[in-house]
């Protein structure tokens, strides 16, 4: 603290103490201002000048500051009498900060005249650290994206198609009659859908053994001679399981036709059959030429064989070739289906294309293999493997319907106890394809969506023909409900998710594998919600000032109760 005094004739100015402040006019008309209540108490400031006062200063003049009504005068005298020519009135332009400050909420207090504690040190520390921490919630709860879900009325129009995409692995059903049709309730029907699906032959551990497989077209009627009661003898050879090893290292060319005596198509093709193997038995001696020869297999008595050439449809025509065509998996033959007319004529030229280029003196194929195409959709590969992998997808109408995958053809018959329909579900979803990113957006937003687009991935289906669970159909009962999700511009996903059940059914007709799925007329909503970054800094606001309040209280609290003990202490009433 410092102490001032002055002497008489030590101040050479009039000074006046006005709204805390100290006022002094100088010998110069120079009006000064000393703030005695901020730190620096010695530091003065000018904030007025009396106009023209160097003008009329001269000896004898004198000076006299006075407050009047909220306002400062200064009276300027020569020789002791006053000159009203010179009395100036100066209202100081600073009183104007004066009031200003005199509506100060957050008066300064003297650092001296306060006390620290121990305790308010450590409320102090405590109050910072919850301070901190409920500034971090609250900032974590700003930048966490919030939503609404609502469940509205699907407004999709009649236009709008349902995408349905599926990856399917049928270990035992044949890509040579692997159907995928389509219906539902106000009846579309599309049978064998092949511009947006693929097929690929597997083995039983799904593996793929060789490129896509292309099944052509099998809307065409097939030819086949006229029903009559023409006596016709028996011109192919009846193979089993050792013959046919046999004979298929024998000759160059073998063309075999694997049937079943309760086919009705089979029956159809008997009689062109055995008529075209006595006309190319004529031509085509099995022991002077031995190019060719014209054989069957009954399936019902050589299952094996015929599983063993995974034969499912009857009548089924088979071209085994010798030579280059031998692989070395246990010595199996690639082989090729014909798939053209049933008639005399037509299996007889088939069979004359395929000898043409074979040379009789050294039973070899030349190595001009183009002069062995027959027609286009005549002959094609046929699938080295039993199981087909089917992959792509369809657009179905939003309304109930079905989904199946069937062995299917135009002009064969199957088995019905034979048939296996168990698969393997490597995808099966609705709607559009989410690539990676979008999904990884989506799960950023709302973490649980998306776990049911596609509820069929990796589950496997079994069945087993020999284990007393022939004719059955898989079912799968699947309702799908959509989802949109949108944020506060645009439409971030637009998605498809769906319950499944399934179940084994016992079927009198052909297995299949069935997928009902029914779009449900409602769809889930699910919104963002915007966030106010005003309603955010009013929270912070009043997470900093309620902590500093508390504090304070409970500090007020903990200084008073100690001062309370002590006076206690020192037995003191209070």
């Amino acid at each position: 603290m410092h102490l001032s005094f002055w002497r008489p004739g030590d101040l050479r100015c009039d000074l006046v103490y006005f709204n805390v402040k100290f006022y002094v006019v100088d010998m110069q008309g120079q009006v000064l201002v000393c703030d005695v209540s901020g730190a620096d108490a010695s530091k003065a400031e000018k904030v007025a000048q009396i106009p023209n006062a160097l003008d009329i200063h001269y000896m004898g003049t004198e000076y006299y500051i006075l407050e009047s009504q909220g306002s400062l005068l200064v009276d300027v005298r020569h020789g002791g009498v006053l000159a009203l020519d010179f009395f100036v009135e100066v209202q100081i332009i600073m009183v104007s900060t004066s009031k200003i400050k005199s509506v100060d909420f957050y008066r300064k207090i003297p650092r001296d005249l306060t006390e620290a504690s121990l305790s308010g040190a450590g409320l102090s520390i405590i109050a910072a650290l919850s301070m901190m921490f409920l500034f971090g919630m609250e900032l974590n709860n700003y930048l966490t994206v919030s939503t609404t879900t609502s469940v509205v009325v699907d407004k999709s129009s009649d236009a709008e198609f349902l995408r349905i995409d599926f990856n399917m692995s049928f270990p035992a059903l044949s890509c040579e009659f692997a159907s995928v049709d389509v219906s539902d309730v106000l009846g579309t029907n599309r049978l064998n859908i092949t511009k947006t699906v693929r097929k690929h032959s597997i083995d039983k551990h799904l593996r793929p053994t060789g490129s896509e497989f292309h099944s052509g077209s099998t809307r065409r009627e097939l030819k086949h001679d006229e029903e009559d009661d023409e006596e016709y003898g028996e011109g192919s050879v009846s193979l089993n399981g050792h013959s046919f090893d046999r004979v298929s290292h024998q000759y160059p060319i073998l063309v075999v036709n694997f049937f079943a005596p309760w086919c009705y198509w089979s029956n159809r093709l008997k009689p062109s059959w055995e008529k075209a193997a006595n006309i190319m038995r004529e031509r085509y001696d099995r022991e002077a030429d031995g190019r060719i020869l014209v054989a069957k297999v009954d399936c019902t008595e050589e299952v094996d064989l015929c599983r063993r050439n995974h034969i499912q449809g009857y009548p089924s025509i088979r071209i085994f070739r010798k030579g280059s065509d031998v692989r070395d998996d246990h010595g199996h033959h690639d082989h090729e289906s014909y798939y053209g007319d049933r008639d005399t004529d037509s299996l007889v030229k088939m069979m004359e294309d395929l000898v043409a280029p074979i040379k009789l003196e050294s039973q070899m194929i030349t190595s001009d293999n183009s002069s062995t195409k027959l027609a286009t959709g005549m002959k094609r590969p046929a699938p080295v493997t039993g199981g087909c992998r089917i992959e792509g997808f369809v657009r179905v109408k939003k309304v109930p319907g079905n989904l199946v995958i069937s062995a299917r053809s135009a002009a064969h018959s199957f088995d019905a106890s034979q048939m296996n329909m168990s698969h393997v579900i490597s995808g099966f979803s609705f709607g559009k394809i989410i690539t990676p990113k979008v999904m990884s957006d989506i799960k950023k937003l709302l973490p649980y969506l998306g776990q049911s687009h596609d509820r069929l991935n990796g589950n496997s289906y079994i069945t087993n023909p020999r284990d007393s669970t022939e004719n059955v159909t898989i079912e799968h009962f699947l309702q799908v409900v959509k989802t949109e999700v949108m944020t506060r511009s645009y439409k971030l996903v637009e998605e498809y998710e769906y319950t499944a059940h399934s179940s084994l059914v016992h079927s009198l007709h052909i297995p299949v594998a069935k997928f009902h799925y029914e779009p449900s007329p409602m769809q889930v909503l699910i919104t963002e919600n915007s966030k106010s970054f005003s309603h955010f800094i009013t929270n912070v606001c009043a997470i900093i000032g309620g902590v500093f309040t508390v504090a304070g209280i409970l500090d007020s609290i903990l200084h008073n109760t100690m001062r309370m003990v002590k006076k206690v202490e020192l037995g003191k009433n209070f």
